[in-house]
């Protein structure tokens, strides 16, 4: 199987992702500013999470411009992938029920480290089914993507104290990502 069917079998995928927590915001039942601005945390959990998934939307297409071949193992890895950022919406409507209480936000927290456990084993195995190494040339030490899991945890611990502390967890991991990654970008240009 070529590439372009995996990506644009991702792409579909994300764009249902996405359709599913814009479906999620409902408009408030009064006709007032007030009753608006009551939607704000709901909006802005919507605006993370749409972050979230645009982040290992643009990382996904910068590695696949490396790849050469796709391989089984590459394809349930990808699934896998999928599989863990179609749980975001589900967690991101939890919180907002909820108000950001203590288990919505620490399972939140758990629904953003599986998707980077996953993209990261789709990494390896993309790497491995490579003639060349300039995926894994490119992805170098990759400190990003190990500070990332850490923080993760760090914030899914700080759920149980204090949710917003939590949250305030994830948005920085989604600022340190929110910087596109120029790695790949770098090696095309050099050896492209």
């Amino acid at each position: 199987m070529g590439k372009e069917r995996l990506l644009a079998f991702t792409d579909g995928v994300l764009a249902i992702v996405i359709t599913i927590m814009v479906l999620e915001l409902k408009a408030p039942h009064e006709a007032t500013f007030e009753a608006l601005s009551e939607m704000l945390p709901i909006f802005l959990s919507y605006v993370l999470s749409f972050i979230y998934i645009g982040i290992y939307w643009n990382n996904h297409h910068h590695m696949f411009q490396l790849v050469e071949r796709v391989n089984g193992a590459m394809l349930w890895a990808n699934l896998a992938l999928l599989f863990t950022l179609s749980i975001i919406p589900f967690t991101t409507a939890w919180m907002d029920e909820t108000h950001a209480a203590t288990a919505p936000v620490a399972l939140y927290g758990v629904t953003l480290l599986l998707p980077g456990i996953a993209y990261y084993i789709l990494q390896i195995v993309t790497i491995r089914a490579q003639s060349d190494a300039a995926l894994k040339t490119a992805v170098g030490r990759d400190l990003k993507g190990k500070l990332s899991p850490l923080l993760y945890v760090i914030g899914i611990a700080l759920a149980f104290v204090t949710p917003w502390a939590a949250i305030a967890t994830y948005i920085l991991v989604a600022l340190i990502w929110l910087v596109p990654d120029r790695r790949i970008e770098r090696h095309l240009a050099t050896n492209g």
